[in-house]
């Protein structure tokens, strides 16, 4: 007979009698959390380590732990016509995950955060371009007033941080992933993807890595270990979340990371946001989630998942 945990059963019961909306919110809640604890860690590591390093040994952690699933089907189940698709987001992919640790470890961790919450603007500029999508004025309207909100957060700054830059280059780049997932998914295996992705991320990372490298503590490979974890959990809950509720009721809560964010950046580093900082990321998530609303309603229900 199995021990029990008491309160276990309750909780579960408790938790199934929730809507499945609520469901998902939860877990998108606590992928919200996750994220944001993972973002104090790569502020930890941006202490001693450089961004070119904690980009490759993220990447070169999360290949290994998604080896083991890829190669559950051998060699064959790896098989691709695409090559050149893969190379294209593995290295766009990367250049978005630098950008964002380097912006995470030189900016106050709730702006980093609020500046990646660009991506929907940027994708709507790329859907038109790439994917051939059209765009109504309502949309493009949208868009321009998430740049607004950019350039309050941006102009606020006594001295004009170059982060700031990153970090919206970063956004554009894993808005760039979605348009690669786009195109990939339609012939390649969610396993084969995750395979390619951390094979050629691990491997262009490692270049440049090389020429910054320091000998990681013991205390730096730890904190490296619960990125990967952090990391793991925050996409698994985001995917249960969207296979569990409707993806216009629980993508909102997926802004909660801003709230996580900015108070571990105030309870761990101090930091305080600003008025203009706070108004800026108030007109993003504004935006975009005026933008996820209508794609919604235009019948574009499941966003695509991208790597954290």
């Amino acid at each position: 007979m199995r021990p029990s945990i008491p309160g276990g059963a309750s909780l579960r019961n408790l938790f199934s009698n929730i809507p499945a909306n609520g469901q998902g919110a939860l877990w998108m809640l606590l992928g919200g959390f996750f994220f944001s604890c993972m973002g104090v860690g790569i502020k930890f590591l941006g202490a001693e380590l450089d961004s070119f390093q904690i980009a490759f040994l993220r990447a070169l952690f999360g290949f290994i732990v998604i080896l083991p699933f890829s190669l559950r089907r051998g060699f064959s189940g790896l098989k691709t016509h695409v090559l050149r698709l893969h190379i294209a987001r593995g290295v766009v992919g990367i250049l978005g995950m630098l950008s964002i640790f380097y912006a995470i470890t030189h900016l106050p961790l709730a702006d980093a955060v609020a500046l990646t919450f660009t991506r929907p603007l940027f994708l709507i500029l790329l859907a038109v371009l790439f994917l051939g999508e059209l765009i109504r004025w309502r949309r493009w309207t949208a868009t321009a007033v998430g740049f607004i909100g950019v350039l309050v957060m941006v102009q606020s700054q006594a001295e004009f941080e170059m982060a700031s830059l990153v970090a919206l280059f970063g956004a554009l780049m894993v808005a760039m992933v979605s348009v690669f997932l786009k195109k990939l998914s339609v012939t390649e295996a969610p396993t084969t993807m995750m395979f390619y992705f951390g094979l050629i991320s691990s491997f262009v990372s490692a270049i440049p890595a090389v020429f910054v490298w320091v000998q990681p503590t013991f205390m730096d490979l730890g904190i490296l270990v619960l990125l990967a974890c952090f990391g793991s959990g925050a996409n698994f809950c985001a995917i249960r979340a969207f296979s569990i509720g409707e993806a216009t009721a629980v993508a909102p809560f997926d802004y909660t990371r801003l709230i996580f964010s900015g108070f571990l950046g105030f309870i761990v580093f101090a930091e305080v946001p600003t008025l203009a900082m706070l108004i800026g990321a108030c007109i993003i998530v504004a935006s975009s989630l005026y933008i996820m609303r209508r794609e919604a309603g235009l019948g574009k229900k499941k966003p695509l998942v991208t790597e954290s």
